[in-house]
């Protein structure tokens, strides 16, 4: 399993590069602006250099509506800013066929500037409480658009995680039916070092991961500490 950390600014960053020796992807957000909020072109940059060249640096589009060129042109500007994994939160799409005209866009964007880029299509754990699509749908738009991760998170931050919203075996599914897919799976929610049994036991391929490794477990007033990467790597 790969472990992924997610900093919002430079200082986290740094401290990320500090434990690198426990991390595996450096994935830039923005957390105020929602579960996959996109931050600034520049500090994908900043964190970019601060982050050791073999570790491969992740950012996201954001909590994104049906817009499929608005995203694209975003998913350009975050290849063109250093990231190699590209998320896209599919917030605002309700269908299947949606989130595959989104996908589709994304991929040919960051495709055509860095074909080595991997495109994560995420959904949402808790989907139904902002009536987007199905989140055992999202490895079927994960295939047909050409993507190459299939990833859960979770859209509202108020304490409940993952497995809140949907059953170890639910999550197990969407992990078989990834692998089914020749895809690679990504789970993450408010993930905790108590859910690493059950991430191991799923198969899992990426675990996301950041109020866990923030001070008080707090995932925006806290900030990403090496020795808690470093305690969640051990229960790995």
């Amino acid at each position: 399993m790969r472990l992924l950390i997610s900093p919002d600014n430079l200082e986290e960053a740094l401290e990320c590069a500090k434990a690198a020796e426990y991390l595996d992807i450096v994935d830039v957000k923005k957390p105020d602006e929602g579960s996959l909020g996109a931050n600034y072109p520049w500090v994908i940059r900043e964190i970019r250099k601060a982050t050791p060249a073999d570790k491969p640096v992740s950012a996201t589009l954001g909590d994104v509506p049906f817009k499929p060129g608005t995203v694209a042109q975003a998913a350009l500007g975050a290849t063109v800013a250093g990231a190699r994994y590209i998320k896209v939160g599919l917030y605002g799409i309700s269908t299947p066929e949606q989130g595959i005209e989104v996908m589709r866009g994304v991929v040919r964007a960051v495709k055509d500037e860095a074909p080595e880029a991997l495109v994560v299509a995420s959904g949402y754990a808790d989907a139904h409480r902002i009536g987007s699509v199905n989140p055992l749908a999202i490895p079927y738009i994960a295939k047909e658009s050409g993507s190459d991760v299939a990833m859960l998170d979770t859209a509202i931050k108020d304490g409940k995680g993952l497995f809140d919203h949907l059953s170890v075996e639910t999550c197990a599914q969407f992990n078989k039916e990834t692998r089914e897919y020749e895809l690679l799976s990504a789970l993450a929610g408010s993930v905790k070092k108590k859910d690493v049994p059950h991430l191991k036991e799923i198969g899992t391929d990426i675990i996301g991961v950041r109020g866990a490794v923030c001070e008080g477990g707090d995932r925006n007033a806290g900030r990403i500490k090496k020795h808690l990467i470093a305690e969640f790597r051990k229960a790995m």
